[in-house]
């Protein structure tokens, strides 16, 4: 489906989005040092409040770490279901008021303001928005708005927390000189550490580096970067119901009954989707396995899961939902996986189930992937020899 690209555009952020929805279910955490994610050494800080950013607390960063820097922070192991809870209901306040918005991810929104001055003055209508939202949900949340999504979501960041600022298109260069290259979104530490070393660490500084030059360092990459620097951003408002489920099936040349073979199937199959979650930035809430038999009779059964991108997940609770669905050991026609209730922001959220070690081994596995196609690397338990 092809989309317009947007002249004016509102961009929502809900605040420590994690710890908000952790004090609204216990006030005793108000103005409390709170890190959420795993509770063992192995484990890494997947949101933190400001209170503990103060102690030089960052998302990502080791549990263990946190702890040391901040012995007296309350640690909560993180409650899927009730952020999406939340989230969902931040949603239907943005649904019935927005003519069209994106869900980017679990706690942040785009909207599509333009042409909506003729009739409402768009600014005042968004802090409207914005007051509505903390209203009917208590949560505390930022506004940015500018010309595209990349500007307003980097002025969310500077009108954090909970306040809001518009960006107008005259002074979008002066706005963004001054601050760090890592501040622009889609820059990561890999690239922001390359352009240090090269002595560029202000958008000021790569805004005045032509071109040609970025695109002979980076390549295609380049040319972003390019744009980025100087605000520029051609990416539509994506309806949040364009994609709502990712899937996949096979159909056997022959119908079979080996066990091993169907489970090897599944297996590679589930690693497939969950590649294609990560390099969308998304997750899945809800696995569907598909079994159709040699009769044609075709029978599914699905189950709720924690958020998430991860092969292992995915792979164990397809072969649990097979052991289940498969009862009547009868020849197999066909096997289908279908992942569904998918949101962005992966990274964050996998932080409360993955360790660092986890994370950094899904990202080299994928730029194989990215690199020389899916079919480069995979899991031994998918291969089956015959």
């Amino acid at each position: 489906m092809l989309h317009e690209i947007p002249e004016q555009v509102a961009h929502l952020d809900l605040d420590t989005f994690f710890v908000s929805v952790e004090r609204l279910r216990d006030s005793r955490l108000e103005g409390k040092p709170i890190l959420v994610g795993g509770k063992s050494d192995r484990a890494v800080v997947a949101a933190c409040s400001y209170e503990a950013r103060r102690f030089g607390i960052r998302s990502a960063m080791p549990m263990k770490l946190a702890k040391r820097l901040c012995p007296e922070a309350i640690c909560i192991s993180g409650d899927f279901e009730a952020y999406m809870q939340y989230s969902d209901l931040v949603t239907e306040v943005i649904a019935e008021k927005a003519p069209l918005y994106e869900k980017a991810s679990i706690d942040e929104f785009y909207l599509d303001m333009t042409g909506m001055d003729r009739f409402h003055g768009s600014w005042k209508w968004a802090g409207e928005l914005r007051e509505l939202i903390r209203r009917e949900t208590g949560l505390p949340l930022s506004l940015g708005m500018s010309v595209n999504k990349l500007v307003a979501k980097v002025a969310t960041g500077e009108a954090k927390p909970n306040g809001q600022l518009q960006v107008a298109s005259p002074i979008i260069l002066d706005f963004l000189s001054p601050m760090p290259v890592r501040k622009l979104p889609y820059i990561g530490p890999k690239t922001s550490h390359e352009l240090a070393m090269m002595g560029v660490r202000r958008v000021a500084i790569l805004q005045q580096i032509p071109k040609e030059i970025l695109e002979h360092i980076y390549g295609k990459h380049g040319h972003l970067l390019w744009q980025r620097a100087r605000g520029i951003d051609h990416s539509p408002i994506v309806p949040s119901h364009d994609t709502q489920s990712l899937s996949t099936e096979q159909t056997f040349e022959t119908d079979i009954m080996d066990i091993v073979r169907l489970k090897a199937c599944l297996t590679r199959m589930a690693s497939k989707l969950a590649y294609r979650l990560r390099s969308s930035q998304r997750l899945c809430n809800c696995i569907t396995v598909k079994i159709r038999y040699a009769n044609f009779d075709t029978h599914t059964r699905q189950l709720r899961i924690p958020l998430s991108a991860q092969d292992g997940l995915l792979i164990e609770k397809a072969l649990l939902l097979f052991d289940k669905l498969y009862e009547r050991r009868i020849r197999i026609r066909l096997l289908g996986i279908r992942l569904s209730g998918l949101v962005h922001g992966s990274y964050q959220l996998s932080l409360l189930e993955d360790t660092p070690q986890q994370v950094a081994l899904y990202q080299a596995v994928d730029a194989l992937k990215d690199r020389f196609g899916e079919g480069v690397i995979g899991r031994g338990s998918g291969i089956v020899r015959v």
